[in-house]
């Protein structure tokens, strides 16, 4: 597998230079230590609220994507590649969505979930094969994330997929990032120096996860997934997701724990489906086919009921 040769200058990168304020991290006690970690992770919400124009726009673009039949595919090495797998991975139970419409690859593959395997990272044509292993095309929009900025595994997905003509985003933590640069939508939060220097699965990481969340809970808001601020296409899969879809039809129709029950029953535990029969009395059938003509927004189904 081919390796980058480019020299690796991390002089310059926000992420690995000193953080003057923990250089005596390792004199304090416990408890001021871990103050001074969590008063450096403040640091991150800033950082990324002056980023949302950015991740707006990539939100828009990701939806529009999905709308046309494609799929958001996170990629990335480490850290980065482990939280975009976690975020994919979510999207089936909260918003029963899942690899047809989002995925994700780390470099390494699935044992780089569990072992460092660090070497994987500069490995260039591996993007490329793991990209063609799920059939990506200019319908999809890839989503690179790197802290750096500059992890070759990443920069070679992006670059490939901008040679077939797919919509790009860049997820990084510095400044003028190489992957930045490439991307449609750049999204740059800089967090500044980790308390631990080069520690990249610090404030990096934590910017990175709540980005990653804002993407995926943005895109299945605009896609219809979210009714008032209930997830109403989870997959009620288990007990606790059973009971949390039954808590939803009742708080949204006003009906009891047993009419709850019997309507979610009936409607295979479809939340929103549930929700339609409860408010405009009508059965499983009607109630598909009423989702299914607004798109799945079960606000516009109401909306034209006069029931909004």
């Amino acid at each position: 597998m081919r390796e980058s040769n480019v020299k690796v200058d991390l002089g310059a990168l926000e992420t690995e230079q000193r953080n003057s304020r923990t250089m005596e991290i390792d004199t304090l006690s416990t408890l001021e230590m871990v103050r001074l970690i969590n008063r450096e992770d403040q640091a991150v919400i800033d950082a990324i609220e002056r980023a949302t124009p950015q991740i707006a726009a990539a939100i828009d673009a990701i939806v529009l994507r999905l709308q046309q039949g494609g799929r958001l595919i996170y990629v990335g090495a480490g850290t980065s590649g482990r939280l975009g797998v976690l975020d994919a991975s979510e999207c089936l139970p909260t918003f029963g969505v899942g690899e047809e419409s989002v995925l994700a690859l780390i470099a390494g593959g699935d044992r780089a979930l569990r072992h460092p395997v660090e070497a994987a990272e500069d490995q260039e044509d591996a993007a490329i094969v793991d990209l063609a292993a799920v059939a990506f095309s200019s319908d999809d929009i890839l989503c690179a994330i790197a802290s750096s900025g500059r992890t070759p595994y990443a920069l070679s997905a992006l670059q490939y997929a901008k040679s077939l003509g797919a919509a790009t985003i860049s997820l990084a933590s510095v400044s003028e990032s190489k992957i930045g640069k490439v991307a449609d939508y750049p999204i740059e939060v800089i967090v500044g120096p980790e308390v631990i220097t080069g520690s990249t699965r610090m404030k990096a990481g934590s910017a990175q996860k709540m980005v990653l969340n804002m993407l995926s809970t943005g895109t299945m808001i605009k896609l219809g997934k979210v009714y008032q601020n209930w997830m109403v296409d989870l997959r009620a899969t288990n007990k606790k997701l059973i009971e949390r879809a039954r808590q939803m039809v009742m708080m949204a129709t006003g009906i009891d724990y047993n009419k709850a029950s019997q309507l979610l029953e009936a409607a295979d535990y479809h939340v929103k489906s549930a929700i339609v029969m409860a408010l405009l009395a009508v059965d499983y059938q009607r109630a598909t086919q009423l989702l299914a003509a607004h798109q799945g927004v079960v606000r516009a189904v109401l909306a034209e009921a006069d029931l909004t």
